[in-house]
């Protein structure tokens, strides 16, 4: 995909160029709001704001990164959500199934290509993993799933949320030290080799 024609192509009104520059990215945008907000809805309210405001504002786009320039509308856009939420808290912990039911399980660590079947402890530290995620502040928690989950690399993750970089890492050392902390109120879901030592064997 030669991105930067695609942008220039789209500048000059081809939607068509636009599209595919949102097929190149929407699976990822979606990942991210889906992470971070944890519904499904509101995560495809978040995608889809972003690229609306992203085609309006392509103009405005002075290169480098666009998949960090896309993602920083989608974090945005999530910073916004979660802090409405904030103000007026109604989502339960537990993600809701189509009965509006809250469930045990929750997806958000599936990976892209989920298996048929998962099992009962799979579900439960999915969901020890979705609970700790949400303790955290929101831009910890940016920084994790644009880090590890998604695997963008810093300086991508810097102009994503317009932090310099030494923040990032910093940010993304504290993350990853309060989910492990959370984790062990877990941990007899957790992989042995992730429980903290001297409490594997209680």
């Amino acid at each position: 995909m030669d991105e930067q024609f695609l942008i220039q192509s789209a500048c000059k009104g081809d939607l068509d160029a636009f599209n595919r520059l949102v097929l190149a990215y929407q699976d990822m945008a979606y990942n991210v709001a889906y992470r971070m907000l944890a519904d499904e809805d509101l995560a495809e309210d978040a995608v889809q704001n972003a690229f609306i405001s992203a085609y309006n504002n392509l103009s405005s786009f002075r290169g480098g990164s666009f998949k960090a320039w896309v993602m920083r509308m989608v974090t945005n856009g999530c910073y916004d959500e979660l802090r409405r939420q904030k103000r007026r808290p109604t989502t339960p912990l537990e993600p809701l199934n189509d009965e509006d039911e809250e469930t045990d399980s929750a997806p958000w660590m599936a990976s892209d290509d989920p298996a048929i079947e998962t099992t009962m402890e799979q579900a439960e530290l999915e969901h020890a993993l979705q609970h700790c995620l949400e303790q955290l502040p929101p831009d910890f928690r940016a920084v994790v799933v644009l880090v590890d989950v998604q695997g963008m690399d810093y300086s991508e993750v810097s102009a994503s949320v317009r932090t310099p970089l030494g923040t990032i890492k910093s940010r993304l050392a504290r993350a990853r030290l309060k989910i492990r902390d959370c984790l062990q109120g877990f941990q007899e879901l957790l992989p042995e080799q992730f429980r903290l030592k001297g409490e594997a064997q209680e």
